[in-house]
């Protein structure tokens, strides 16, 4: 069992703590953890002056905003996550999508967004080497830019469904501060495309929660399992599990 988790800023903020993080280590089988770290890195840029932008539930990262991004999330936050899984025993090693140009990108909508990146590629390698040495890498989503230049921004939800692709895992889990895709109030068990759809259509599905379900039913179409909600994943809770309406069995 290859399990692929994302933890959002929002969860780390809200729910990370030493407890969350055994749930996480205790996690059975391989396992590859891919971190956000959002609100952190809106504190930084305030602190240096720089405007913090979103469009359509991703942020514009430009100029200045960049490098910070990158020092929050590849520096400060990943180290944290290390740190924190070292504590609760499952022995962990930290790095960012550049790193043996684990995740390729390319601009997403450079007039709109500046430097955020949407992947192109990936080379699930250094994962596998690290996998196979006994440790659990934790992942930036910071990424390689094609031509060996400026890294990109990548969203996370975005960088763990890539990953999960790359290391053909059997499932993925989009943890956040929310039980799971909500619908006046309820929560729903399970999510197709025709729902999201539907959601979208009635402005139930919104900004991030709108990108992260779109984006999960990309990796459900390859036979993923895919769920999102928040740290009771780890434990158990169902959250809602998105599904391809064409997708094909689930690995096991």
């Amino acid at each position: 069992m290859l399990t692929v988790v994302k933890i959002g800023g929002a969860w780390l903020e809200a729910g990370g703590d030493a407890t969350a993080f055994r749930a996480l280590a205790d996690l059975p089988g391989e396992l590859v953890v891919v971190h956000g770290g959002g609100k952190e890195i809106s504190r930084w840029l305030e602190r240096a002056g720089v405007p913090v932008e979103w469009f359509e539930g991703l942020r514009v990262t430009r100029g200045d905003g960049l490098q910070l991004t990158a020092m929050v999330l590849s520096g400060w936050v990943n180290k944290r996550v290390v740190e924190a899984m070292d504590r609760a025993g499952r022995p962990a090693v930290g790095i960012s999508g550049e790193d043996g140009r684990l995740l390729r990108a390319e601009p997403l909508d450079q007039d709109r967004l500046g430097e955020v990146g949407r992947v192109v590629a990936v080379d699930p390698g250094v994962i596998r080497a690290l996998l196979a040495a006994g440790y659990s890498p934790v992942i930036s989503p910071v990424s390689a830019g094609g031509d060996g230049g400026r890294p990109f921004n990548v969203n996370a939800d975005e960088a763990a469904i890539h990953v999960a692709r790359g290391v053909e895992a059997n499932r993925l889990l989009l943890i956040s501060d929310v039980p799971g895709v909500l619908a006046e109030g309820e929560l729903l068990s399970e999510v197709d495309e025709a729902i999201a759809a539907e959601l979208a259509r009635r402005a139930v599905l919104l900004g991030g929660m709108r990108v992260k379900v779109e984006q999960a039913l990309e990796v459900a179409r390859t036979g993923v399992e895919v769920r999102i909600g928040d740290a009771s994943l780890l434990t158990g809770a169902p959250g809602t599990r998105i599904v391809a309406s064409s997708s094909p069995p689930a690995r096991h």
